[in-house]
């Protein structure tokens, strides 16, 4: 009894510890997201106005993003899109004051996701408070807006600050944003996923064993559509055939539509990364079925039947890549 008793004071001493960890780390986050959020800002607010005097133009900013990505080694978030983006954030609320205070107590892609698809002030200035009352992750955030919450909270003359509170004993996964990891230059965590980059760091290096004309680009590589963010497993440049090559790893059985998501990839790979001078990009699709591997090639609908069959033939063949995929997802298993 006297020993269960001791346990028990013990438990709550490790919590109370537990919870001033958890409460630095929490504080640590939302200190480096503002100062993010803030630098953002800044950046905006001077792009906007060189380019509202005439003073910049298009190809200064490609110059700026050239000069930011030589200058200072591992950062990111500061590309073209990246720096039209932050002059996007600070037009939107230039001239909303009440609402500028509250845009640091949210991440980038929050914020993203507000100031791209909602219209009006008031509608933003909801969804922001929406984010910071209740934690909403992005996929919640996400699924209030595609049902119309604002709208109908409107309809119902409910305001935000009357909403109920939801509570969270830790708030670190909210500013766990991808954007301030690239920023600090840090590894971010993937805890989650750490099965799917083992599978992605395997077959990228058994692609580079295969011979010298693939040339490594990147892991879960970013492309934008809008202003949203995609990655894909892994992306090569392929020496013989003059193109980049897509690789897209499913530990789940084929679907269709799995070649519209890598087709849509291909599209931004092709408008945004592709070269002038080089062939349209290619994307391979590796997916694990019960009784087999399938292995899918994905090609724009504007490549003519001769180079389809070019770049068919100078492809890994398919059985050797269905093999390796097989035999890496099992090695995991």
């Amino acid at each position: 009894m006297i020993l269960s008793m001791k346990n028990n004071h013990l438990s709550v001493q490790f919590s109370e510890i537990k919870s001033r960890i958890i409460h630095a780390q929490n504080q640590a986050y939302k200190s480096i997201n503002q100062e993010l959020i803030l630098l953002y800002w800044d950046v905006g607010k001077y792009v906007f106005e060189k380019l509202k005097s005439s003073e910049w133009g298009e190809k200064t900013i490609l110059q700026l993003a050239d000069y930011l990505t030589n200058q200072i080694l591992g950062i990111k978030g500061f590309s073209v899109r990246g720096l039209y983006r932050m002059r996007q954030f600070y037009a939107s609320y230039k001239d909303f004051p009440i609402v500028t205070p509250l845009v640091t107590q949210i991440n980038w892609t929050h914020n993203l996701i507000i100031f791209s698809r909602c219209k009006e002030p008031a509608e933003r200035e909801f969804y922001i408070k929406l984010c910071i009352r209740e934690n909403l992750s992005k996929r919640d955030l996400e699924r209030k807006i595609n049902t119309m919450v604002f709208e109908r909270t409107k309809l119902g003359n409910v305001i935000v600050d009357a909403l109920p509170i939801t509570s969270h004993e830790s708030i670190t996964d909210t500013f766990k944003d991808s954007y301030i990891f690239e920023f600090l230059n840090l590894p971010e965590p993937y805890k989650e996923k750490d099965l799917q980059m083992a599978l992605i760091s395997e077959m990228k290096n058994f692609i580079l064993e295969l011979g010298n004309d693939f040339l490594f680009i990147g892991e879960e590589y970013r492309v934008s559509v809008g202003n949203k963010d995609f990655r894909i497993d892994l992306l090569f440049y392929h020496r013989e055939l003059h193109c980049l090559v897509a690789f897209d790893l499913k530990t789940e059985e084929f679907k269709p539509e799995h070649l519209g998501k890598i087709s849509f990839y291909l599209e931004a790979l092709d408008r945004d990364v592709k070269k002038t001078h080089e062939k349209p990009s290619i994307g391979v699709i590796l997916c694990n079925q019960k009784d087999s591997t399938v292995v899918e090639y994905a090609m724009s609908r504007h490549i003519s039947p001769t180079l389809i069959a070019d770049y068919t033939m100078r492809l890994p063949d398919r059985t050797l890549l269905q093999d390796k995929w097989k035999s890496i997802i099992q090695s995991k298993e």
